[in-house]
């Protein structure tokens, strides 16, 4: 191509595969980085974002065209610390070999288990937490030993373009880079041959990322969404229920992956939980058009979908709840506020797609089993929420339902526990990282099996004879 005809974009595709093929080369130099290295990549990440905290908040901000700055040092910031701090602590435990018992069929010999890094691996960063959907993968792959390319998301370019600056300060583009770019860039990353394809975002396109990785056989993770319910019991409060359940939907405007997504709460109760969620969401946002601590939505196009949503469900019929906003006050900010919507149409796009917005629609069941029919007849959701005084009476409801994660009178905080496993089932995902599962994301368990020179094995070759007959007495 010539110099004339290239464009950022094809520069950029140059870029992506001349990077692939010296990773690959380096991997095959240091197929084994050994742990105190790791250990010493991801100390540097960790140090890195402490340094750079106010710049990543400020790129976000700007990215988001307002991002609360409180939300980012807990989500973005405090959240990708957390996650390399754990993981260099554990790191020896668990890149060591895992013995394993040798059945005495096969005695003498040793069985074990050795934890290898795949190779050179891929992650497709989403752009609702840019930062730390980016880091924390990134953590879990470096302590695997592997060498790591990044796409963010083009929805965030300031925080794409730190990304590439500060990781570029701390690695050669052999060991980690990122590739910047729109949708033609992110289909040849989802293209190329990576020993293991990471990506997070939404269930459309994670179909598009799973089938490209099919043709080279690239195993993927997919962290998607989906509807994550919340279930309030008859047994709990709903005033109590409506103050934790409005933090969670209402956190980076409702723009996080297992945010509340629906409600069901006693039947006749729908109006009070409302009414109760959207006091909680005053209490805690007031005066939402020029209050910091609350997030702007992405993008136009995406503010104009949750318009045309709650507009639907309006003009449906539905009961709508919505926080005082002056429009004229917020500025050039795409806000959109603290909404609930009582008893919308099942048959509504609120009710039909993942909201990922400040939406709540708020809906009625006549008991656990009835709640629980609701939820299966959908997918299966990435996260499920149960309110219920009665520990027995949740777990009761567990067995009834399936999702990829669990919150008990709580929403969200199970993906903040480091030993936890945080994926999706079906629709929602397939495979899990956080702490030592995002360590075996990355890790190729190698079984071995070492005899001595001389093994009874030898013992049982054609021709077959008695001594076979004893060792087929042996297993009998």
């Amino acid at each position: 191509m010539t110099a004339e005809l290239a464009t950022p974009e094809s520069s950029e595709m140059d870029r992506l595969h001349t990077i692939f093929a010296n990773q690959k080369k380096a991997f095959e130099a240091e197929r084994h980085r050994p742990i105190e290295q790791r250990k010493a990549d991801l100390k540097k990440i960790e140090d890195m974002v402490k340094a750079r905290a106010d710049d990543f908040a400020a790129a976000i901000d700007a990215d988001f065209s307002r991002r609360s700055a409180g939300e980012t040092a807990v989500a973005e910031t405090g959240f990708t610390i957390a996650t390399a701090k754990h993981t260099r602590q554990h790191l020896s435990q668990w890149a060591s070999a895992k013995k394993k018992p040798v059945p005495m069929t096969l005695a003498p010999g040793k069985a074990y288990v050795r934890r290898e890094p795949k190779g050179v691996v891929g992650i497709i960063a989403p752009w609702n937490y840019p930062m730390q959907l980016a880091l924390a993968p990134l953590v879990a792959a470096l302590g695997a030993g592997c060498r790591v390319m990044i796409k963010p998301s083009e929805f965030t370019p300031r925080t794409s373009e730190l990304l590439r600056e500060v990781l570029g300060e701390l690695f050669s583009e052999d060991h980690v880079a990122v590739i910047e770019g729109g949708p033609d860039v992110a289909a040849a990353f989802s293209s190329v041959p990576f020993d293991h394809l990471f990506y997070t975002g939404s269930t459309h396109v994670g179909r598009i990322v799973a089938k490209a990785a099919a043709e080279n056989l690239t195993p993927v993770t997919l962290e998607l969404g989906g509807k994550s319910p919340t279930v309030i019991a008859p047994d709990f409060d709903i005033a109590e229920a409506a103050k934790t359940i409005a933090w969670g939907k209402f956190l980076n405007a409702g723009q996080t992956c297992v945010a509340p997504d629906y409600a069901l709460v006693p039947r006749g109760s729908e109006q009070a939980f409302g009414e109760a969620v959207m006091s909680e969401a005053d209490r805690m946002w007031p005066n939402v058009a020029e209050n910091d601590d609350y997030t702007a939505i992405v993008s136009e196009r995406h503010h104009t979908r949750l318009t045309e949503m709650v507009e639907e469900a309006r003009k449906s019929g539905a009961t709508v709840l919505q926080a005082d906003f002056e429009a004229s006050k917020a500025g050039n900010t795409r806000l959109f506020p603290p909404t609930v919507v009582i008893n919308p149409s099942r048959d509504l796009q609120l009710m039909q797609e993942e909201i990922f917005g400040p939406v709540l629609p708020v809906l009625g069941h006549d008991g656990l089993t009835d709640a629980a029919r609701t939820i299966n007849e959908g997918d299966r959701p990435l996260a499920l929420y149960i309110y219920s005084k009665s520990p027995r009476t949740a777990r009761g409801f567990l067995a009834k339902t399936m999702s990829g994660g669990v919150g008990v009178n709580v929403p969200m905080l199970h993906l903040s526990v480091e030993d936890l496993p945080f994926g999706g089932v079906g629709h929602s995902g397939q495979g899990a990282y956080h702490g030592e599962y995002g360590f075996l994301t990355f890790t190729h368990e190698r079984a071995v099996f070492e005899a001595p020179v001389w093994h009874p094995s030898r013992m049982i070759q054609p021709p077959y004879g008695k001594m076979f007959e004893f060792f087929k007495k042996l297993q009998a």
